[in-house]
């Protein structure tokens, strides 16, 4: 049977027309699903107002107690059950979860190496509680998940939402044929990262070797297909990426760059 892991993220989140465009077309998808979101740049606005400055290296959050705090309130509560009322109000029968409920996000604290990112969670596919979720899906709920794990020692932990779909998508794979989409605001991969109409419409691993030689895919991009790809070699039937304003052509494979 198909499933289709669907994560959204970036500005899509900050924008609610936007958001609310991409949730009508989303529960018209056929087939059984699972959503992930991610926190978008609502965390750090309400951080502001409550004097959480945010701290970043090479573009990734660092998650002290406080934040923490900040994140698990934003991201697992009012970005969470916002998309989970909206879809409710489309007759779509969603429930919002975190990693720590029903268990189905344990990880690890990532350990300190180089440089201490905080309370963040490495999640793997081994242990994402699958028949959990899988229990869900057959009882025809669509699961929403927050970017949130959670330790077994009793805390929880900002995890990158990325990460978290497709680990989701690798360890759902061994019973069902997944389809995993990366929706973001722009068309795909592209050759020019001003000029939407530069996608590229396949990537294979030696492909992804090339383009990062040349310069064509670097920053944030890079983790993102090295997910995608991981995905593929995991089992995982095919990865998507494109914009959250195409998802039915990119549900239909016919947008975005598909990674092979």
């Amino acid at each position: 049977m198909r499933l289709t892991v669907i994560k959204v993220g970036g500005n899509i989140i900050d924008d609610s027309a936007k958001l609310s465009a991409f949730l009508k077309e989303f529960v018209l998808l056929d087939g059984v699903k699972i959503l992930v979101h991610g926190g978008g740049k609502i965390a750090t606005e309400i951080g502001k107002k409550l004097g959480i400055e945010p701290s970043y290296v090479n573009g990734r959050r660092i998650t002290d107690r406080e934040t923490l705090d900040l994140v698990t309130m934003v991201y697992g509560g009012l970005i969470n059950k916002n998309i989970v009322a909206e879809l409710q109000s489309l007759n779509c029968n969603a429930i919002g979860l975190t990693g720590a409920d029903g268990g189905i996000l344990p990880a690890m604290k990532r350990p300190v190496k180089d440089i201490d990112y905080g309370f963040v969670g490495d999640i793997n596919s081994d242990s994402v509680n699958k028949n959990v979720l899988t229990h869900f899906l057959k009882m025809g709920l669509i699961p929403v998940i927050a970017p949130l794990s959670y330790s077994t020692d009793g805390y929880m932990l900002n995890t990158n939402a990325d990460t978290i779909a497709q680990e989701i998508a690798k360890a759902l794979s061994h019973e069902w044929d997944v389809q995993l989409i990366y929706c973001f605001e722009k068309k795909g991969v592209l050759v020019d990262p001003d000029n939407d109409n530069t996608v590229i419409a396949n990537i294979t691993a030696k492909g992804f070797e090339e383009l990062k030689e040349n310069g064509i895919v670097s920053g944030g991009m890079i983790p993102k297909l090295e997910n995608a790809l991981e995905a593929i070699n995991s089992g995982v039937k095919k990865v998507i990426i494109g914009h959250a304003d195409d998802l039915t052509a990119l549900y239909a494979e016919n947008a975005g760059t598909c990674i092979l």
